[in-house]
């Protein structure tokens, strides 16, 4: 399989360019066809959440389809395998698949394709060079983080293998739709510079490991520095969940369980209440459902607007509008 998509795009080089800017997309790969299909397994295309389209998945009846799929694809975060079929009727949803029937086009052929939504990782910055802090690394890059840590003195190795190093003087850029989650670790030695750097940064956490005679006197530094106590309130101190922990190791995995439990609950307050969905309705040709904000072929008959999916169901109603119109009152 190519890495070079149709149009002559690398796939490699415009995911780093859309890691980069911090997009989120869709990877569409053909899984399975039934001529006639313009598609071919193994074409693939990147579409963004804004509904540009780099490659070839399908065009004419499958586009908008694919692009309407691959929206809610990004929504929600999981996979899907989209049927394209013209012998099903109406749309038939899975749990991880869902199959339309597209019975007024053309081509009769049939399609499947795999959408695949990348989002980049949750972001772990970690503060400290501790071996708190090096367990922290460790459990994040397990549990799927894009860890970075950040030293003050010149660090002594480049550390393991996808864990980045950075200077407390010079941290790394951050994009404000990021999922970041800031841990202070520095045990003592520079909790107040670090814990000052992490306030800056636009984070979903910030946890403070350390006693809680040790962090009032940290918070109340900061408070006599300016910060205010709306701020200060963001921080988690003394950081992690009440497990009992004794070793930096199961204090370490008491933190990293607060930040799960946080990031879980971040995620089912965000799908509460579901946004509702974009007004829709009905090709009263093929009976499949049109996105009326987004819908390319339209046309008006007595009085009533009418949407279709394809060029193709506009053309079959337009040479009998009353007996698709009669079948719909029926329906």
């Amino acid at each position: 399989m190519s890495w070079r998509l149709s149009g002559g795009v690398r796939l490699d080089e415009l995911i780093q360019d859309l890691e980069a800017r911090g997009e989120a997309f869709v990877i569409a790969t053909v899984v399975r066809r039934q001529p006639p299909v313009s598609a071919r397994v193994g074409d693939r295309a990147v579409i963004t959440a804004d509904g540009r389209i780099y490659g070839w998945v399908g065009g004419g009846c499958a586009h908008e389809l694919i692009l309407r799929e691959a929206r809610a694809v990004l929504a929600t975060r999981r996979p899907r395998l989209l049927r394209i079929t013209p012998e099903a009727s109406g749309e038939v949803v899975e749990e991880e698949a869902r199959t339309v029937a597209m019975m007024a086009c053309p081509s009769r052929g049939e399609l499947e394709v795999f959408l695949e939504p990348w989002v980049r990782e949750p972001q772990l910055l970690i503060f400290g060079e501790s071996p708190l802090a090096h367990a922290l690394a460790l459990f994040g890059q397990a549990l799927g983080y894009e860890v970075t840590r950040v030293v003050r003195d010149e660090p002594s190795s480049r550390g393991s293998e996808g864990i980045r190093i950075a200077r407390l003087e010079a941290l790394p850029g951050f994009l404000p739709q990021d999922e970041l989650y800031v841990v202070v670790a520095s045990m003592g030695h520079y909790d107040e510079e670090a814990l000052a750097a992490a306030l800056q940064i636009h984070a979903r956490y910030i946890g403070l490991v350390t006693s809680r005679r040790r962090a009032q006197a940290v918070l109340d530094f900061l408070r006599q520095a300016g910060w205010s106590e709306s701020e200060l309130q963001r921080v988690r101190a003394p950081a992690g969940l009440d497990l009992g922990a004794v070793t930096q190791e199961e204090i370490a995995l008491s933190v990293m369980a607060e930040i799960m439990h946080e990031r879980r609950r971040a995620m089912a307050e965000q799908a509460v209440p579901p946004e509702p969905p974009p007004a829709q309705a009905r090709d009263p040709v093929c009976g499949m459902e049109v996105e009326i904000a987004s819908a390319r072929y339209v046309t008006d008959w007595e009085g009533q607007r009418f949407y279709f999916c394809c060029p193709g169901c506009r053309q079959a109603f337009l040479r009998d509008p009353a007996r698709y119109v009669s079948a719909t009152v029926q329906g």
